[in-house]
């Protein structure tokens, strides 16, 4: 059974479109709006299957509309009724069905209801509560991938896959349509670029809803939100121990052991997204505090082979960085271990002057002589 939505500003076209369509024995028109604004207040309590939209109305276009509504319905069939050609590229590539001109003719109108009736036939509509929420796995680390029910996800394209990488960055944020438009599709023409946005939600959302999380892209203000739950992020961990966790403790250390091993490389660096750098670089300023913060830890309780084994971690990470060998240095000293203290300190000095044209500072100079001539080593 279609049951439908109309929306037309025009008072006594949506009568003689509604008029029409109780014509067809299968089609139930439940309620139609003259004014869009309307249908948007009372969208989350409508159940229907195809939409009818107007694109030309005051308050709201028709195609921002059917983003409002596919954000919430994300199944839900969209017809465009309009009196002109000029919408139809960008109609058509939001995932629309049909794009009928006005005046309506019953002949036309036939083909419209035969093509939803094909449409719906091949994508039965789902139930509520037959498709189970799956958990996400998302790995952000080196290589951006995300896994349900522990098989990849396969994306439509290249394209929809950067897009959902970047919702993930940006999780629970809204963004402007114009900002996705500049980062995503900065070298095509701005129309152009909103219509490969359109289709590209349109495919990201179906491949969302497929595995299990629908309604987790909504548009308002111009702008779209990803709000996934049940879960998990490889990347957004660490920024929720940070915040979560001032101090480890015996009870959360191995939180901060797991989060720190799902670091296998920096943030989204096999995608070559221009636009990830900056967080990457963020992302491994805040895997720096978290390996620090294990590293006082085991510290603190007297693990030196721990200790070690993130100091030597951190230095991987970063090593250039004197204040790291400093650290090392002291726990050989400490250790009593003269051999790998004298080894750090050279390896160190021969990359930083081969690759940097620089010396080791003087304070890194006296904890070296200082384990040249300390009696303890």
């Amino acid at each position: 059974m279609i049951r439908a939505i109309l929306v037309d500003d025009e008072p006594l076209a949506l009568q003689l479109f509604s008029h029409k369509l109780r014509t067809f024995e299968d089609l139930e028109v439940i309620k139609t709006f003259a004014n869009p604004l309307l249908l948007l207040e009372g969208l989350q309590q409508l159940s229907f299957n195809v939409a009818f939209l107007d694109i030309e109305m005051p308050g709201i276009n028709g195609i921002d509309l059917a983003e409002h509504i596919l954000s919430v319905h994300p199944s839900v069939c969209i017809v465009f009724v309009s009196a002109y050609r000029d919408y139809a590229i960008e109609a058509f590539e939001l995932n629309s069905i049909d794009y009928i001109l006005k005046p309506l003719t019953d002949e036309r109108l036939q083909k419209t209801i035969l093509r939803l009736r094909q449409h719906l036939l091949a994508t039965p509509a789902q139930q509520p509560g037959l498709v189970p929420y799956e958990e996400l796995k998302i790995q952000c680390f080196a290589e951006f991938t995300v896994y349900s029910n522990g098989q990849p996800v396969k994306w439509k394209t290249a394209k929809v896959k950067e897009l959902f990488a970047f919702f993930i960055t940006h999780h629970r944020t809204f963004i402007n349509r114009d900002v996705l438009i500049d980062i995503l599709w900065p070298d095509t023409e701005y129309d152009k670029a909103k219509i490969q946005l359109h289709t590209a939600l349109s495919h990201l959302r179906k491949t969302l809803a497929t595995i299990g999380h629908p309604k987790v892209i909504t548009f308002a203000n111009q702008s779209y939100c990803l709000d996934l739950s049940n879960f998990q992020c490889d990347a957004i961990n660490i920024e929720h121990l940070l915040i979560k966790h001032s101090e480890i403790t015996p009870d959360n250390v191995q939180l901060f052991e797991e989060a720190i091993n799902q670091y296998k490389g920096d943030y989204m660096e096999q995608e070559g997204y221009e636009w990830s750098h900056i967080h990457s670089m963020n992302m491994r300023q805040s895997l720096y505090q978290l390996i620090e913060r294990t590293i006082d830890y085991y510290d603190l309780i007297g693990e030196a082979k721990n200790k070690l084994f993130h100091l030597t971690r951190l230095f991987q990470l970063d090593p250039y960085s004197e204040q790291v060998l400093q650290k090392l240095l002291e726990h050989y000293i400490q250790s009593g271990n003269r051999t790998e203290a004298i080894k750090v300190y050279h390896d160190f000095k021969a990359r930083v002057m081969e690759e940097l044209g620089i010396s080791p500072n003087h304070s890194t100079d006296a904890l070296y002589k200082q384990v040249l001539f300390s009696d303890q080593l």
